[in-house]
């Protein structure tokens, strides 16, 4: 790699100009197709082209031609009006925010509920889920998070297809539409997370293997092919930029980074700490609160400190805590699941300790060892969930949690999940228990589409081999699939299902009044407890204040052979002689 000329990645609209630029080392020669006429580009240092065009202004559409022979988008594209092979459009981010003086929420406040926008609300825009917020709002949440919204191909998908990742995609709507539903969020306190995908991109609309090779390399492979390179400055740049982006033209209040682990060649200083930095000092700069969520499978403790504001990620998804809690529900123990065999006693200590993975040989890797120790981490630290769009989507046929696992397991399951002192997530519709499945789906076409469905059959028969003999799981390339989806906002919420929704919004209110104002500044994990079979205790040491979980995680009574916690309960029932099933209670002292 020579010298230091990384540009910046994407259209830059200026006073009476518009300056674009494109990294495209392979090429010989670069135009700039507008407005039917072609405007050849300057070469610069280390593969770069640029050209500034006074006729470009906001609204105008382009594209690059590379060596005569190939047009294509920009691949830092802010919208994409005709799909991920059409032309870019030049957007001006200037938008009259109605909240200009919000400044996010801290970090302790967050209650995280993630959605899908094409099946969160009937019309499946980003305009759409505004009419939904205050309902959200009412329920206790404080923060919502998309799944990626980066271009993909077609007009559906999960996200984790997008192959332009600064636009998003007009399935949704315009870029002025998502401002408008960040903007709303923000008006009712609500914080909104992005879902950004920097280890691989989707196998359709991706065209920078023809300009640039070297964005990519076979030194490192990942399950989607050959992969990024961050060792390069301009690949670090345009990951860097895009999340700076998201953060700045639409005032995200942070991101969560999917799949880390898969993320091989990260450079030199890592790509993770790199971007991590650049985000502390716009937070500090703007005076922001701006938060960063890893999605990690090695259990890299040492990436997370939720009380720094730079060069650190504030928590991590735990798989660990879902896992324990799926297999101590279902009794599933196949896939992944096989690394749980002892699920009260694994989830014990991810309540006590974080991850229950600290280092640990893992069975489904082959013996390989995973994670590193996490109890010197606050709870903050952890995001911990019952649900989430993996682990519903990656089974056969999308089933959520209350179609597999009992009412009573599952209240019992939330009322410990949303009043322990780590930050909970649900999924969209899993306040109220939503029937509705969420499984894959996708919208590609001729060979690759056969190659996703054969995909997914693999994946399925090695994890699932059992789940229905004879029933074919939903086609993930068919319009019913997606469909089928959608959350029912009209008649889903009555009956058994309001009752949830009463338990979700009781449990988010005593978490509000009670548990949130324990958690600022709060010290690594202080716990104590015992298991005893399938009943557990388990107390945080919460500044001068302690937090006591009383739980019996079975169909069958239990013995209470510790006594009365101290304090006051604050959720469930003091125990008599004994724990009746799926029993929880919460105790406070000292607060």
């Amino acid at each position: 790699m020579s010298g230091n000329a990384v540009l910046r990645h994407g259209p830059l609209v200026q006073p009476g100009k518009v300056t674009f630029n494109l990294w495209a080392p392979a090429a010989q020669t670069v135009a700039l197709i507008l407005g039917g006429r072609a405007f050849p580009m300057q070469p610069a240092p280390d593969g770069w082209f640029s050209r500034a065009v006074p006729e470009a202004g906001s609204g105008s559409r382009y594209q690059f031609e590379v060596d005569g022979r190939l047009r294509v988008p920009d691949p830092a594209s802010h919208y994409q009006p005709e799909d991920v092979s059409g032309p870019s459009e030049v957007i001006d981010h200037e938008f009259g925010w109605r909240a200009a003086a919000w400044r996010g929420r801290p970090w302790s406040e967050a209650v995280i509920y993630e959605l899908h926008l094409g099946s969160f609300s009937a019309e499946g825009t980003f305009r759409g889920a505004i009419a939904h917020l205050d309902h959200l709002v009412e329920t206790g949440i404080t923060a919502i998070e998309l799944m990626p919204v980066a271009d993909f191909a077609g007009a559906r998908n999960w996200g984790y297809d997008g192959v332009l990742l600064f636009a998003p995609d007009s399935a949704y709507g315009r870029p002025e539409d998502l401002k408008a539903l960040i903007d709303a969020a923000h008006e009712r306190g609500l914080m909104v997370f992005l879902d950004v995908v920097y280890n691989h991109f989707g196998p359709e609309g991706n065209y920078l293997e023809q300009y640039a090779p070297h964005f990519f390399t076979e030194d490192g492979h990942t399950p989607w092919g050959k992969a990024i390179d961050y060792r390069r400055a301009p690949v670090r740049a345009f990951a860097i930029q895009n999340a700076l982006h998201w953060l700045s033209a639409y005032r995200f209040d942070g991101l969560r980074l999917d799949a880390v682990h898969a993320i091989r060649m990260r450079g030199e200083p890592d790509i993770l700490r790199a971007l991590a930095e650049a985000v502390g000092t716009l937070a500090e700069a703007e005076g922001r609160h701006i938060h960063l969520i890893l999605e990690n499978d090695d259990n890299a403790a040492d990436l997370l400190a939720p009380q720094r504001s730079g060069g650190a990620f504030r928590a991590q998804w735990n798989d660990d805590y879902h896992h324990a809690w799926h297999v101590l529900l279902t009794g599933e123990t196949a896939g992944y699941y096989e690394d749980y065999p002892r699920p009260h006693a694994q989830l014990f200590r991810a309540l006590a300790q974080g991850f229950v993975y600290q280092g640990e040989a893992s069975l489904h890797r082959r013996g390989a060892r995973r994670g590193q120790p996490s109890r010197g981490l606050p709870p903050a630290a952890f995001v911990n969930f019952l649900q989430n769009h993996d682990q519903i989507g990656n089974r056969p046929y999308g089933e959520r949690l209350s179609a597999i696992a009992s009412p009573r397991a599952v209240e019992a399951a939330l009322a410990v999940t949303l009043l322990a002192p780590f930050v909970p997530l649900l999924f969209m519709g899993e306040e109220w228990g939503a029937p509705q499945p969420f499984p894959f789906f996708c919208d590609f076409t001729g060979v690759l589409a056969d190659a996703v469905r054969n995909g997914r059959r693999r994946e399925f028969a090695a994890m699932f081999r059992a789940a229905r003999p004879g029933e074919e799981p939903p086609d993930a390339l068919a319009l019913d699939t997606f469909l089928m989806t959608k959350l029912d906002w009209a008649g889903g919420r009555a009956g058994e299902a309001g009752r949830r929704l009463t338990l979700v919004r009781t449990l988010l209110e005593i978490r509000r009044r009670h548990v949130v104002p324990l958690l600022q500044g709060c010290e690594p994990l202080q716990t104590a407890g015992e298991i005893d079979g399938h009943c557990l205790r388990c107390a945080w040491l919460l500044g001068v204040a302690r937090l006591t979980l009383q739980a019996n995680l079975s169909d069958m009574a239990g013995e209470d052979r510790h006594g009365r916690p101290q304090g006051a309960v604050i959720w469930g029932n003091a125990s008599g002689d004994g724990l009746p099933p799926w029993h929880v209670a919460w105790w406070l002292e000292g607060a």
